[in-house]
């Protein structure tokens, strides 16, 4: 099997492994940012959709996450080969930033629907992903797609860029005898670097997004500077970062379990074309 299958595979089952096993705190972080949307708390959930209500829409958010991380992180791996920087952080950078952007632009559609399943309450307005498709025009999910790309492009050139740079600095200095705690702990202090960098960008694009959900309770906007505007005029500097300290909780986890399950299944497909060889 070719190298580009194996990225892609190793891209899309880490990042399932990762949204998974932190999808109420990925809910938590979007109640933060959008308290104007009813029912927006644990409480309401637990009392009206049971446990089982914390994950809501993780089964789009992973039909999303797949696809989007397995192409991030093929693209990622095929780019890096043919950079020429002297500086490998800046070859990675570059690599993971055009990633970035191409697989964010090809998902879109899965990432607003996610959005909308999580912020409603008792599928109130959208019986799962095919009902999104079949009541909301295509255009409509594309609603905030340049502000996404805008900040998910940076946000994954940040993350990698950090995670590799901060792996390599504490091997030079300290002699870490546990490489996965190494890995774990770079991964979540990478994930909180960039998410500190591009926070406003995720928030305007949420706001974006939920233009097309349908419901008087979300404020409009015409566009990306009218929301950023209407924002810093109707919340002030803070509201930009609505929500920042729900994303902390839940970007260190995520990001240390994707990071590690990235590095280390690349690893291990290291191994194999080796054994191979020999």
């Amino acid at each position: 099997m070719s190298d580009s299958f194996w990225y892609l595979l190793i891209g899309g089952t880490a990042s399932i492994i990762s949204r998974t096993s932190t999808s109420p705190l990925e809910l938590y972080r979007l109640q933060r940012q959008n308290r104007f949307m009813p029912g927006s708390s644990f409480g309401h959930i637990l009392k009206h959709e049971g446990v089982l209500g914390f994950w809501k829409g993780n089964g789009v958010n992973c039909m999303r996450v797949f696809p989007q991380y397995a192409i991030n992180y093929t693209i990622y791996r095929n780019v890096l080969k043919h950079m020429e920087f002297e500086n490998k952080f800046h070859n990675i950078f570059v690599s993971s930033f055009l990633a970035g952007s191409l697989s964010m632009l090809c998902i879109y559609p899965l990432e607003t629907s996610r959005t909308f399943l999580s912020l409603q309450s008792n599928k109130s307005k959208y019986n799962g992903f095919l009902d999104i498709i079949r009541k909301v025009p295509l255009k409509n999910l594309y609603g905030g797609a340049m502000m996404s790309m805008m900040g998910f492009a940076p946000w994954n050139a940040i993350s990698l860029t950090s995670f590799n740079y901060y792996k390599d600095f504490l091997h030079k200095r300290y002699d870490i005898e546990n490489p996965n705690i190494t890995k774990l702990f770079c991964g979540g202090l990478a994930g909180l670097t960039a998410i500190s960098i591009t926070y406003p960008t995720d928030l305007i694009r949420r706001r974006l997004q939920l233009q097309h959900f349908g419901s008087s309770k979300v404020p409009r906007y015409t566009g990306i500077i009218n929301c950023a505007v209407t924002i810093l005029k109707t919340e002030g500097l803070k509201g930009l970062y609505r929500g920042l300290p729900a994303a902390y909780i839940k970007t260190f986890p995520t990001l240390a379990v994707q990071l590690y399950m990235i590095d280390t299944l690349g690893e291990m497909h290291k191994r194999y074309i080796v054994d191979k060889e020999y």
